[in-house]
């Protein structure tokens, strides 16, 4: 009892634990989301503040030229008639008129002709081409806000830029900068005045300094440039719900992993000992699938598998023990105990029908035992058997390691063993590969055999694997054949096909699968099959 309540307290410690370091990274996670997902709204907003600012550049522009274009005497009454008519015509315009050079005005469009100016305060900006920028203009005593007025020459005209484009919820920001030509320094036209100094404002790009996210675009018709920006906890706060679900969503899964890693965890280290156990206490079985030829139905060989039931009564297959095995550097231990088992069961049968052949699988890491060839011929030669009768089945993904496989393949053919290449189309041979490898022949995958019959890709690369085999002169053993279609198919094919499946025969153990020879001098009926009872056909 004290040592389950350990385990319960360590698989809880490591789901509290990984829940919080799951949170904390969500919400970083969260924050930079959050900024990625405001930068292009920033941009858009931007871009489009850009534009809006060209528009009424060009019309204020526009508006300057038409002043100095004035075909009336100097602040006549035709010229105030003619510049009101151009005001009314205006979206953005407010007033335009003749101003002397201190910033007098001496007639507008809503004053008229003045005879008395009052000075104004002193430009702003002057800009490259002399336009003089005024940000607090009063155009008359009385009124609440200042209009932004450009002067150039003697003309001048003010405007009040408003438009719903500029009114954006929370968390846009902007400003409009321009440039004062005569210091080169820089400062806000429109929006809300942001420190100087700021490298952003003035050139195009995006900027994140301390808790601020700046985006810049800058026209390329006039001298400004407009600056979006929001604040970090504005960001956070206008997608409070997206922040929110992230630390959360990254909480459960910190939990989750915790659990799942705390129970594999144990799951591993548990599996690994009664694996361990049972190859010393030689509790693995071997059973064997008959290999038979397509033209006769007569069977010329057989796989040896190995299964294993763990000590809780659960069967674990060899896809699951094989690997953690091979993690753990012990598969060599398993190899040992299946060449026993083979030679121990089948060894009379293999003695008496010499051209029968059996298969036995071995790992990539069996080749990197230096005493393993030499273990294979010794135990042969005490079983008085040939080689020729045990061939070697070593899965595709073996031949990853190409100077590894080709080296040990090479020897194992001296030595006179036939070698196939197991599993053959999961994608790591090549043509190339194959060729060099120079093996006996190949073993078509279950996932393809499958595929018969239907529509599926893996069906329209299945005849390329055979001619592939036809090309280089290499057997084919089918694995999975479970049905006659899938047995016409491959039967019919021009070259000797061999197959394995539940069709056949499933997995038996050494007696069953003995009296099966003996019974049928080799050669099966399709409805006389041997194995059927419910087994486990995991290769």
């Amino acid at each position: 009892m004290p040592i389950r309540r350990k385990r319960y307290a360590f698989a809880l410690a490591s789901t509290l634990i990984l829940a919080g370091a799951g949170a904390f990274a969500g919400y970083f996670l969260a924050r930079q989301i959050v900024v990625w997902v405001t930068e292009p709204r920033l941009d858009n907003y931007a871009s489009q503040l850009m534009v809006s600012g060209e528009d009424w550049n060009a019309e204020v522009r526009t508006a300057l030229a038409a002043v100095d274009a004035s075909p009336s005497g100097s602040c006549s009454a035709a010229e105030v008639k003619y510049l009101r008519a151009l005001i009314f015509q205006s979206e953005f315009l407010r007033d335009a008129g003749q101003m002397q050079g201190d910033g007098q005005i001496v007639c507008s469009a809503a004053l008229g002709r003045v005879n008395h100016p009052e000075a104004q305060t002193a430009p702003n900006f002057i800009q490259q081409d002399g336009t003089r920028i005024y940000t607090n203009f009063r155009l008359y005593r009385d009124t609440a806000f200042p209009a932004i007025t450009l002067q150039r020459g003697d003309s001048f005209v003010a405007f009040m830029p408003f438009a719903r484009l500029y009114i954006q919820p929370p968390p846009m920001h902007f400003t409009q900068t321009v440039t004062d030509y005569p210091t080169l320094s820089h400062g806000s036209l429109l929006g809300e005045p942001l420190p100087k100094g700021l490298p952003i404002l003035m050139a195009e790009g995006t900027l994140r300094e301390k808790d601020k996210l700046y985006v810049t675009r800058c026209s390329i018709r006039f001298f400004d440039c407009v600056t979006a920006y929001s604040t970090i906890p504005e960001i956070l706060a206008a997608n409070r719900t997206r922040f929110t679900g992230c630390i959360v969503l990254c909480s459960l899964i910190g939990a989750c992993f915790g659990f799942l890693t705390t129970v594999l965890y144990r799951r591993n280290k548990s599996m690994e000992k009664q694996l361990r156990r049972a190859i010393r206490r030689d509790q693995l079985k071997v059973v064997y699938q008959p290999i038979v030829d397509l033209a006769n139905n007569r069977i010329v060989g057989a796989e040896a598998l190995v299964r294993w039931t763990d000590e809780e009564g659960h069967v674990v297959g060899p896809d699951v023990f094989v690997p953690l095995a091979e993690r753990q550097g012990f598969v060599g231990e398993i190899t040992r105990l299946v060449l026993c088992h083979v030679l121990r069961d089948l060894g009379p049968e293999l003695r008496q029908r010499p051209d029968f052949c059996l298969s036995i699988n071995v790992t990539s890491a069996d080749f990197d035992d230096p005493g393993f060839l030499d273990l294979l011929e010794l135990s042969l030669r005490d079983a008085a058997l040939s080689p020729q009768s045990l061939a070697i089945e070593i899965t595709e993904s073996s031949t990853v390691r190409y100077e590894v496989a080709m080296k040990a393949i090479r020897s194992l053919r001296q030595r006179g063993h036939k070698v196939y290449i197991d599993d053959f189309g999961t994608g790591y041979s090549s043509l190339a590969y194959l060729q060099d490898l120079s093996v006996d022949a190949i073993k078509i995958d279950r996932a393809f055999t499958q595929s018969i019959g239907t529509e599926s890709v893996t069906m329209a690369i299945l005849p390329q694997i055979l001619s592939l085999a036809e090309v280089l002169d290499l057997g084919v053993i089918v694995e999975g054949v479970e049905t006659e279609q899938q047995a016409e198919y491959f039967a019919a094919c021009r070259r000797p096909m061999r197959a394995q499946g539940w069709l056949f025969g499933r997995p038996v153990p050494a007696q069953e699968f003995c009296r099966t020879l003996a019974g049928h001098d080799g050669k099966l009926s399709i409805e006389e099959v041997p194995g059927t009872e419910a087994m486990a056909n995991v290769a």
